[in-house]
């Protein structure tokens, strides 16, 4: 199977879908003179670079009324997932271009989502001579991983709560960021295809190993009660997402493996809850299928006891 992430794609989706909750996170004062409800994304643009032999296409340009008038501008945005030598005279050329298609003014931005270097990202375009400076091209920049994804945590804002996983990030954090990116999702009460979109999007970038799993369940039992459910309720349908697509491609020992990864990870959180349990206690878990293990995940933050935990159990069979 196919791994690579198309991380322009995934960007170029979030930002336009929430291309105003965007520039209200970033760079709230273009919204002091932006129309939010005239924008029009206009068809990327090809863009021949004789000098290095490629071609690029430019991510996302949206043409945007200024607020109270009959004139117009373009936003020009980048989403660059790797640091390149002279990317900023690319931006220019871009710029450039734009400029003279369109004959508007153009706001360019930069997010950089790369993890590394982590020194701050050059911002602008220079030619000058000793005695004459012919050009300074500016342009914004939003650099992800030297950004603190704790300053965000309570931003009322969907692209907040996506970006935070592409933030700088201690490994030991991993987990925790992955169930607060969550909770602000659900606190934002979106429809089920916004809401996708960013859970997907997060689970993307913190893909979490089997220690961080259990790191992850602990973090969402400190939540309230809403958002524990809201939280389990995303995280249950990825399982599910992810289980009915093995079994689309045909991979039923795919399917086999992900359903006993999903029994073990039950079992671990229980033990870490209630202690260790009886053999046969362990067997019956062993073999839930899919829908009763998800009734178990979200079931495992009412146990207090081992007891409870049989009960449960018994309930299934009656």
């Amino acid at each position: 199977m196919n791994n690579v992430i198309d991380h322009d794609r995934l960007f170029k989706e979030l930002i336009s879908t929430f291309f105003v909750e965007f520039i209200q996170l970033f760079f709230p004062e273009i919204i002091n003179y932006l129309e939010p409800n005239q924008i029009t994304f206009l068809d990327k643009e090809v863009f021949t670079d004789v000098t290095e032999g490629e071609k690029y296409e430019s991510d996302l340009v949206a043409q945007v009324q200024f607020r109270g008038q009959s004139s117009f501008f373009l936003i020009h945005l980048e989403a660059q997932s790797s640091s390149q030598p002279e990317f900023n005279r690319r931006m220019f050329t871009y710029f450039a271009r734009l400029h003279q298609k369109f004959a508007l003014p153009v706001y360019p931005i930069v997010i950089f989502s790369y993890d590394r270097p982590q020194k701050e990202a050059i911002r602008q375009y220079k030619i000058e001579f000793p005695d004459l400076k012919v050009l300074e091209f500016n342009y914004q920049v939003v650099q992800l991983n030297r950004l603190n994804w704790r300053d965000f945590l309570n931003q009322d804002n969907p692209v907040a709560a996506a970006l935070m996983a592409k933030m700088k990030i201690a490994a030991r954090d991993r987990a925790k960021v992955k169930a607060q990116c969550l909770r602000l999702l659900v606190t934002l009460r979106l429809d089920a295809a916004r809401m996708q979109l960013i859970s997907g999007f997060v689970d993307t970038y913190l893909n979490l190993n089997s220690s961080e799993e259990i790191e992850f369940q602990q973090e969402i039992s400190t939540f309230i009660q809403p958002e524990q459910e809201g939280v389990m309720q995303i995280t249950t349908s990825w399982m599910r997402r992810g289980l009915e697509q093995g079994l689309e491609q045909g991979l039923e020992q795919g399917l086999e493996r992900g359903l006993a990864r999903e029994r073990n990870l039950i079992v671990r959180l229980i033990k870490r809850k209630l202690g260790d349990i009886d053999l046969d206690i362990e067997s019956r878990i062993m073999t839930l299928n899919i829908d009763d293990l998800e009734r178990a995940g979200e079931a495992l933050f009412d146990f207090s006891t081992v007891e409870d935990l049989t009960n449960w159990l018994n309930a299934l069979d009656a």
